[in-house]
């Protein structure tokens, strides 16, 4: 947990690349147990350009990112990263407008249909 807050400081802060998007949001951070290496989860909040745009940004902060996590975390071995594109938020969104859209034709419909009924 304190990899993952100190990653998304480091990415929020520290990293300058004008290719990472401001609204970038570190999910999760997966530690082997040996310490070797971190899967870093990455949301973005912006469309799948700004997407790509900033995981390539990453990728080459890579070293950057790495040197400062073992400046701020006390770690035996500092591990080696893998960026990794996250959409379940962007996904979990994209499903509530969905149901938002079947929810008020639903209504709509009741509507519609209290009406006629109201008429005969």
């Amino acid at each position: 947990m304190e990899v993952q807050r100190e990653l998304a400081d480091i990415i929020r802060t520290g990293i300058k690349d004008p290719r990472i998007h401001p609204m970038t949001t570190v999910v999760s951070a997966e530690v082997t147990p040996d310490l070797k290496y971190c899967k870093v989860y990455v949301s973005v909040l912006g469309d799948e350009e700004a997407a790509k745009s900033t995981l390539a940004g990453l990728k080459s902060a890579v070293g950057f990112v790495r040197r400062e996590l073992a400046r701020r975390v006390n770690l035996r071995n500092t591990p080696e990263i893998t960026f990794v594109l996250d959409q379940s938020i962007e996904y979990g969104v994209h499903m509530s407008h969905l149901i938002d859209e079947v929810t008020k034709d639903l209504k709509d419909e009741e509507t519609a249909d209290g009406e006629d009924s109201a008429q005969e």
